[in-house]
């Protein structure tokens, strides 16, 4: 599988990669019920298959996501390990609800723990999961950004980190940051429902020479092409999902309908919607990797040819009429 550069940095990566977002299980933002030994052998799958980066992050199930990742890892030689990203930010209290804090004795605390749990010496992407946490009260006070990029920055110097990136950032964000120390990466939504990105944090990446790695391509499975009336209204209550706007009315019948056009795109290709749907935004040439999340090893052999998978100007066309006459172009 060919790579890309990730920004300015030396990371040469997958243009997809495993996003473990759904194996940290039950937890206020999780996806249901999740079998630790189905997650440990889709992260084997996933390395088998050549994918060379997982994205984690603590608060996935609430430390849980980076355990099993780390479990994974220890039984694979350490020559042949995929590059580890996991983020910063998001931490929670004894009642496991998730808060804020920019502070840099948390991060400290946060990196620490984080390098435990997966079993590394040396984290390689270390990312701010958010700058700003709509959840937390209004006179909640979490910290300066600008105080949390530095101590990542430290964190750098000291070896315990390769390289600095960004969750969830505006532009605005990222020019706060750069001065301090250089910006690796940037991990926004980006899916073809969700193409806000496109106006402004994608072009500035790209002249800026920052890397590019999206997550949702699939908008959380939506446009997988596994997903159904039925399944959706199945979902258990443990599911964030279950709420998610994209999986109520009347976005999830015009989401379906893309899906369509997408598994016909597919069927000449031998692809699967999903695998289609991840082709698109990597079409965009200011991404660098998507992230790809599964639960089971069979779920990333109907996902893996998005990767070699490039899409031509009549299909991008076909794709983008579709969206105009849903409604769904800017959405």
């Amino acid at each position: 599988m060919q790579t890309r550069h990730l920004g300015h940095s030396t990371l040469a990566i997958t243009p997809i990669g495993l996003g473990a977002w759904a194996i940290g299980g039950e937890w206020r933002f999780g996806w249901g019920p999740q079998d630790d030994t189905q997650s440990i052998a889709t992260i084997k799958r996933a390395i088998a298959l050549g994918l060379n980066w997982i994205d984690t992050a603590p608060a996935y199930g609430l430390g849980r996501s980076e355990a099993v990742v780390g479990r994974a890892l220890a039984d694979i030689p350490r020559a042949e390990r995929p590059y580890v990203f996991t983020k910063c930010s998001l931490v929670w209290n004894e009642d496991r609800e998730v808060i804020h804090s920019l502070r840099p004795d948390s991060i400290r605390r946060e990196c620490e723990a984080s390098l435990r749990r997966l079993g590394v010496e040396r984290i390689d992407l270390y990312q701010i999961h958010w700058p700003r946490w709509p959840a937390m009260p209004a006179n909640y006070d979490p910290g300066r950004l600008e105080d949390a990029w530095r101590t990542m920055a430290d964190l750098r110097r000291e070896g315990k980190i390769r390289y600095l990136g960004a969750s969830n950032f505006t532009v605005e964000d990222l020019e706060r940051v750069a001065p301090i120390a250089p910006v690796a990466s940037l991990q926004p939504p980006y899916s073809l429902l969700r193409r806000d990105a496109e106006t402004r944090a994608l072009p500035y990446c790209r002249a800026h020479d920052i890397g590019v790695i999206v997550y949702s391509p699939m908008q959380s499975g939506l446009l997988s092409g596994r997903m159904t009336r039925e399944r959706v209204a199945a979902l258990p209550d443990s599911d964030w999902r279950k709420g998610g706007t994209w999986f109520r009315e009347p976005n999830l019948s015009r989401a379906l309908e893309v899906v369509e056009l997408l598994r016909d795109i597919g069927r000449h290709r031998g692809a699967t919607p999903g695998e289609v749907a991840i082709a698109w935004t990597l079409h965009n040439p200011a991404v660098t990797g998507a992230i790809v999340g599964a639960r089971r090893p069979e779920q990333l052999d109907e996902l893996i040819k998005a990767a070699t998978i490039t899409l031509d100007n009549v299909e991008l066309a076909e794709i983008d009429r579709l969206l105009v006459a849903t409604g769904l172009h800017h959405a």
